[in-house]
């Protein structure tokens, strides 16, 4: 594979086919004080705000509620992070703002609503807005006067969006656009002061979006949704009954209104992953206190095996998730810098780094999520029959996680979008993956592809597993193209399994690579418990890779070619021995300690 030996801008994707050195990633033991600073203002509002009135907020169900308690964040500062200077926001970078949808992604219901109006809510006015949106807009989004949603969904448009049915017609003036129709699941719609709406044009084929103000007629919408979790959100039905809308509140150009819905979704995506780092630090604190807490057959349970592995997954998970999340973060970043330099609108680089990074934002969505599932199920376990009470905090935990392998494109489409983009890409030349691919093939012809070794040089075998990793997930999604061709995108099970083969590579690297810079400036043995996380991690990784690229060959390879690939792959993911339950019993000691996730 080609190795990077100097400081270049990664594309979207290019971690599969380059091996990319420690010192070129972010890792966030990197942010600087004045991120620290802003993080610590979000848990220190969470801890005075959220946490006491938790149960009460849930169950109150009151817009006003909620509201308030964004209006008493944007005071803080809190809804301007990545607003620009001159609209009175921060205008900090893009990793920044990830750092702040962690540091509330425990907030339950809160973390839903600032996430909303952060989001979706004033993103696409930031980047699509004209000057005179963005003047109007802008500053009252930033302090918390006014409150944003985003009117995307329809009963019958899901994730195929474009096919809304929300209509809107000129008025024979010129002045005015007449919406009519129905959106739903509808995230602070219940006190929202601007809705983005989308909505087609006569008989367009793709949508527009309009900025609506919430005191246009003919608006109206029913009562909150019941939902499963995040209760106190509220989620409603809106409709549109001839509401008027001036045209200077079309929203960028006449059917962009699905570029902007895309663009967005993806800067959503990659956010809410960061948001399930923090929702799973706080469920990991609840399990590791109730551990030290609750004493059976005369000790803490936290002293047993059993629970010291569930204690260890957990955090072991979350560093991957976190290291991942960041990673990406810091390559828009790079990317947003680059197109400025060669003289790029603002606005339009942050948008074309975003598309260039949408299989990262779709990987760190579905990534992310699926962690904090895991994270919120262990939780209710190790809480035991209390978990499954409504007294105790693992129950919320457990139906507010949910929601997040639904939001933001559901898991089952950002997987297909993540594999289907890197596939897309390498047919175009945009990345060059089918070199690599036929790299890895060329060496399987000639013998060369042997599973890592053992090695007493310091992460020498770690590093030849990853490179076998990514091999592997080379080898089997080159296979799975070239043999079904045009039906590659109809075979969604095939799609699903390389995605995850992909999502877990992307991962694990990114552990690695933070572990390995982080050895660089702290020494190695400082970074004793993240060594373990790391290998404990890669090891998993590899044995998910093996059960992915096997379920995948078994849909698309018979006979000799299903024999030799899966031999193949076998040797690429097979792992050395490594004392796993030693390094999740060390991991457990530390965590009990410290009594929350420190690292």
């Amino acid at each position: 594979m080609e190795a990077i030996e100097q400081k270049e801008l990664v594309k979207g994707g290019e971690f599969l086919i380059k091996d990319i050195p420690s010192s070129q990633v972010f890792i966030p033991e990197e942010f600087g004080e004045e991120q620290r600073m802003m993080a610590q203002t979000c848990l220190d509002f969470i801890e005075k705000e959220i946490t006491p009135n938790l149960r009460e907020i849930e169950a109150a169900k009151d817009p006003a509620r909620m509201a308030g308690l964004l209006e008493k964040a944007g005071e803080l500062g809190l809804l301007a992070v990545g607003v620009p200077p001159e609209y009175e926001g921060f205008g900090m970078d893009f990793n920044s703002s990830m750092l702040v949808a962690e540091s509330v992604g425990g907030a339950h219901s809160f973390a839903v609503a600032i996430s909303a109006h952060t989001g979706i809510g004033t993103l696409p006015i930031q980047y699509y807005g004209n000057e005179a949106q963005k003047s109007k807009y802008l500053p009252k989004l930033a302090s918390g006067e006014w409150k944003a949603c985003y009117c995307l969904t329809e009963p019958d448009s899901g994730s195929d969006a474009n096919s809304g049915k929300t209509k809107a017609v000129l008025t024979e003036d010129g002045k005015h656009y007449i919406l009519n129709g129905q959106k739903m699941w509808i995230t602070n719609g219940g006190f929202a002061d601007l809705l983005i709406v989308f909505a087609k044009i006569d008989n367009d084929k793709k949508l527009t979006a309009f900025i609506v103000e919430r005191t246009y007629e003919g608006i109206t919408m029913n009562e909150p949704e019941k939902k499963l979790g995040i209760s106190g959100s509220d989620t409603r039905q809106v409709f549109f009954t001839d509401c008027k809308v001036p045209t200077e509140n079309m929203l960028s150009e006449r059917e962009n209104g699905f570029k902007i819905a895309v663009n967005i979704l993806n800067i959503g995506r990659i956010k809410l992953g960061a948001s399930n780092v923090g929702g799973a630090k706080e469920a990991l604190g609840h399990s590791i206190k109730y551990a030290n807490e609750r004493k059976q057959f005369g000790q803490a349970i936290a002293n047993f095996g059993a629970v010291q592995h569930k204690l260890a997954q957990m955090a072991t998970r979350i560093y991957a998730s976190e290291s991942a999340a960041y990673r990406a973060g810091q390559n828009i970043d790079d990317c947003i810098e680059a197109f400025n330099a060669e003289g790029m609108d603002e606005a339009q680089a942050k948008l074309k780094s975003f598309e260039q990074f949408a299989i990262e934002c779709a990987m760190m969505k579905v990534h992310g999520s699926e962690m904090l599932d895991y994270v919120a199920d262990e939780t209710v376990q190790v809480f035991g029959g209390m978990g499954y009470s409504a007294d105790a905090p693992a129950e919320l935990c457990y139906r507010d996680s949910r929601i997040n392998r639904i939001f933001e494109g559901t898991n089952e489409i950002n997987r297909m979008l993540s594999i289907g983009t890197v596939v897309k890409r390498a047919m175009k030349g945009e990345l060059n993956a089918m070199a690599a691919i036929q790299e890895v093939q060329k060496e399987l012809q000639n013998g060369e592809l042997k599973a890592a070794q053992a090695s007493d040089t310091f992460f020498e075998y770690e590093k030849a597993l990853m490179s076998n990793l990514k091999k592997a997930t080379l080898l089997i999604t080159g296979a799975a193209v070239q043999t079904l061709q045009a039906r590659f995108a109809e075979e969604q099970e095939v799609s699903l399994n390389l995605a995850d083969m992909m999502i877990e590579t992307y991962a694990a690297e990114s552990a690695l690579l933070r572990t390995e810079k982080l050895i660089g400036t702290r020494g190695e043995e400082a970074c004793a418990h993240q060594i373990d996380m790391t290998r404990i991690y890669l090891q998993d990784a590899a044995d998910k890779l093996w059960v992915a690229g096997k379920n995948a060959l078994s849909a698309f390879a018979e006979g000799k070619m299903y024999v030799g690939l899966a031999s193949t792959l076998q040797k690429l993911t097979q792992t050395q021995p490594f004392n796993a339950k030693a390094a999740r019993r060390r991991l457990a000691d530390v965590l009990n300690k410290e009594g929350a996730y420190k690292f």
